[in-house]
């Protein structure tokens, strides 16, 4: 077969997006953006629900809380691309043969696409008895609780960096009550530096506390992962207290 000398082929081509009337360049930047972001692409080939879904892989091929048999709850789950891994890795679907059948349960305030293998409730986990209906799902505690949750944007950079890590706060209370003994909790925040009362929070409760960025997160975004495996049970959280314990 002759080789082809025009250079087609050799390298991926770059879509430019024309800037239409009535859209905004923002909004256009952003389109480009995602039809060049090589992990949006993947994510259409590989038939998951949004580019998010290599975060949790890359950070579950370096840490490997993941595992056939592990119960995992995942917060606000929409669109489902991370709850789309958990289901392969912890063989929810009992497809990997002498492999532990895992569960997943998928946490959202708004109803989710059904994913194969994967529980979906609607429940705000910020409710007084989330952690009651957690565990009744699961038949028991979770051995992983995992969020990639985001607080609307505000506009205001440091006003939303103070409401994710409030969430993720939130979130790890939640965590503190429904996780098995030696459990994960993964979650987002932005760094900024307002989240050092989370890291002491989590380095009292966790035996390991790691901050990590996987490739797959933006090189522009000042999101990070922060990943606390070993978790020292409920008895050592109690002494805690509650998010807003100290407003009284």
């Amino acid at each position: 077969m002759a080789k082809s000398t025009s250079g087609r082929g050799q390298r991926e081509l770059r879509v430019k997006v024309k800037t239409a009337r009535g859209r905004k360049l923002s909004s256009t930047r952003w389109l480009e953006r995602q039809l060049n972001d090589p992990y949006v692409q993947r994510a259409r080939a590989e038939g998951f629900r949004g580019r998010a879904a290599f975060k949790i892989l890359e950070l579950d091929d370096k840490f490997r809380f993941l595992v056939p048999g592990a119960r995992v709850v995942d917060l606000g789950c929409a669109p489902g691309g991370w709850c789309q891994v958990a289901v392969q890795r912890v063989n929810a679907l009992g497809e990997k043969s002498g492999k532990k059948k895992g569960r997943v349960i998928g946490l959202d305030l708004q109803e989710v696409e059904p994913i194969p293998g994967a529980e979906l409730h609607v429940l705000d986990f910020l409710s007084d008895d989330a952690d009651l209906k957690v565990k009744g799902w699961l038949d028991g505690p979770a051995d992983v609780v995992m969020s990639d949750m985001a607080a609307a944007s505000s506009g205001h950079k440091q006003t939303d960096h103070l409401r994710i890590v409030a969430l993720c706060e939130a979130a790890a209370y939640l965590a503190f009550d429904v996780l098995e003994e030696g459990g994960t909790f993964v979650a987002k925040v932005l760094a900024g530096g307002a989240e050092q009362d989370l890291q002491t929070l989590l380095k009292k409760n966790f035996a390991k506390v790691a901050n990590v960025k996987p490739p797959a997160s933006r090189s522009d975004s000042s999101e990070k992962f922060v990943v606390a495996t070993g978790f020292r049970g409920r008895a050592g959280a109690d002494s805690d207290g509650g998010p807003g314990d100290d407003l009284a």
